[in-house]
C-alpha cells in the first residue's frame, strides 16, 4: 500500500470515529467554544446549524498564488475555519469563521499591475503599493484531508483607492477554482505535474485531530480576467483599467499557465467538544 493510500485509509477510519462520537456526547447548548477550543470560534453552534458535527480550522502559513504572469507570495498567514457535517461536506461558518481577511503585498505595485508608469510622477512608488486579499467565492467542498476544492476571488486594493474599491480577479459567478491536493497534479501543458506534501497527523489530549506541515498544490486551474478595476484621479470620471490589468497580468489565463503552493496545518474536532 502506498503512503498516500495508507494516509487516506487512516483518515477515513478517523472520520468515522469522529462521526460515531457525535452520538455519545450530549447535545451542545453553549454559544462560546469551551476552554482549549477557542480556535474553533468560527464553527457554527448547534443552534446556528444542527447539521454540523465537526469543527475545522486550517492555517495557510506560506507559499504563493500565480495567475497569468503575476505571482503573489503568501507572506502573511491566513485561516479558513468553520464546520462540516458527518460526511465531511456542507461547510458552513458563523461571523467568526470563513476565510480570514489578510492582505498580501503584490510585487510591482499598481504600476506593475497596470503598466501605467506615469503614475510614479504624481504619487511615487510608496503610494502605489498594491495588496491582494483572497476571498471565498463559493462553498469549499471535497474535504478529505489530502484534498479540498476552494472557489476564490482575489480583491486588489491600494491604500489611496487609485484602482477603485472593487478590483477583482475572479467573482462569485466566475471564480478561480482551486482543486488543492497533497498528491501529484495532472495539469494540461505547458505546466508539468507537481507534488504536494502529505501532513503529519496526531491526536492530542483534547481529542483534536491535527494535520501538520502539509503542502497543498494545484497547477491545473484557469484564471478569469479582471473586473471592476477603475482609475480614480483628481475627481475625474473613473477610467476602466480592466484592459490594462489583463494585458499586463496575462489574463484571462487558461489552465496550464497558473499555479499555487500552500503550506498548511489543519485541526478537526467533534463539534460537541467545542460547544459542550
Amino acid at each position: 500500500m502506498t503512503q498516500s493510500s495508507a494516509l487516506a485509509r487512516s483518515l477515513t477510519v478517523i472520520a468515522a470515529a469522529i462521526a460515531a462520537l457525535v452520538f455519545l456526547v450530549p447535545v451542545a447548548s453553549a454559544t462560546e467554544p469551551a476552554e482549549g477550543y477557542e480556535q474553533f470560534a468560527g464553527c457554527p453552534t448547534p443552534e446556528e446549524n444542527p447539521e454540523i458535527t465537526g469543527c475545522i480550522r486550517s492555517d495557510v502559513t506560506g507559499g504563493y498564488l500565480q495567475t497569468g504572469s503575476k505571482t503573489v507570495p503568501i507572506e502573511n498567514p491566513l485561516t479558513i475555519s468553520g464546520g462540516l457535517n458527518a460526511e465531511l461536506e456542507g461547510f458552513d461558518y458563523n461571523s467568526n469563521g470563513g476565510l480570514s481577511k489578510v492582505k498580501q503585498k503584490v510585487p510591482g505595485g499598481v504600476v506593475g499591475l497596470t503598466g501605467l508608469t506615469w503614475l510614479l510622477e504624481f504619487f511615487g512608488s510608496d503610494a502605489l503599493t498594491l495588496y491582494a486579499e483572497t476571498e471565498l467565492a463559493g462553498t469549499p467542498t471535497n474535504f478529505n484531508f489530502n484534498t479540498v476544492t476552494l472557489p476564490i476571488k482575489v480583491h486588489l486594493t491600494n491604500p489611496l483607492g487609485i484602482i477603485g474599491g472593487s478590483c477583482y480577479i475572479g467573482s462569485n459567478s466566475n471564480p478561480i477554482v482551486l482543486n488543492l491536493t497533497t498528491g501529484t497534479t495532472e495539469p494540461p501543458p505547458p505546466n508539468e505535474p507537481i507534488t504536494g506534501v502529505e501532513p503529519e497527523f496526531e491526536f492530542d489530549e483534547l481529542e483534536i485531530f491535527h494535520l501538520n506541515n502539509g503542502t497543498y498544490v494545484d497547477n491545473a486551474f484557469s484564471a478569469p480576467g479582471a473586473s471592476g478595476c477603475v482609475l480614480k484621479l483628481f475627481g475625474f470620471l473613473p477610467i476602466s483599467l480592466n484592459g490594462f490589468v489583463n494585458e499586463q497580468a496575462g489574463l484571462p489565463s487558461p489552465a496550464g499557465y497558473n499555479s499555487t503552493v500552500e503550506d498548511f496545518n489543519l485541526e478537526l474536532v467533534p463539534s460537541e467538544l467545542v460547544y459542550p
